[in-house]
């Protein structure tokens, strides 16, 4: 049985709010960005895969893991596509640090380490989305294709951070799935607040620009 709602009231209020200046800021930025998205959208895959042989067995949540990578796949393709249309070539690039500042924080013992990694997925894919919402406005003039791109891959980010928060339930009680959530959201705003702004999709703020931690009215 999958529990209804993982998301807990205090979540909203620890999310770090990214301003919509950190977009504007990446007008200059668009063919690294598409790099960069080119290699996330295959690690996303990867690792919606490795989920599948680490999870307790559940036909559907098995199955909307699946669907997953397989969406990932299909959004790697598109992103390769994107860039031979721009004539970028698709070369390696290094990361951002981000995930791996994040992944560092997991619980050691083996199960509470699964949980914090799913919870991980799932904050990757809400911070993904809104970084992504954010770009579709910004590159609407200088690169409406782009913008059109993002525009449209931000269901399926939602999509993704909802499915990673049910699989925490195969695993662990809601309530306290709940408590981890807040606690890793604000491992990831200290990380943010903490990182340089680059051409990069969970980058730090251009320099004067705090963000904040508090919910969207």
């Amino acid at each position: 049985m999958v529990a209804e709602s993982i998301p807990h009231p205090d979540a909203e209020v620890a999310r770090f709010v990214t301003p919509s200046a950190w977009a504007e800021a990446q007008r200059g930025n668009v063919d690294e960005l598409l790099l960069e998205q080119a290699h996330l959208e295959k690690k996303a895959a990867a690792g919606a895969v490795a989920f599948l042989f680490r999870l307790p067995l559940h036909r559907g949540l098995h199955r909307r893991l699946s669907a997953l990578g397989r969406e990932e796949l299909v959004h790697f393709e598109r992103t390769l596509k994107l860039l031979e249309q721009r004539g970028v070539a698709f070369a390696r690039q290094p990361s951002s640090g981000y995930a791996e500042r994040l992944k560092r924080s997991a619980r050691r013992e083996h199960r509470e380490r699964l949980v914090d990694e799913l919870l991980i997925a799932a904050i990757i894919e809400f911070r993904s989305h809104e970084r992504m919402t954010l770009l579709a406005a910004a590159l609407d003039e200088v690169a409406p294709e782009v913008a059109a791109f993002y525009a449209d891959l931000c269901p399926a980010e939602e999509r993704h951070e909802r499915l990673y928060l049910d699989l925490t339930t195969l695993l662990a009680d809601a309530d306290a799935v709940r408590a981890r959530h807040v606690e890793l959201l604000a491992v990831e705003a200290q990380i943010l607040r903490e990182s340089p702004f680059a051409a990069r999709l969970h980058s730090g703020l251009p320099r004067g620009d705090a963000g904040s931690s508090a919910a969207r009215a």
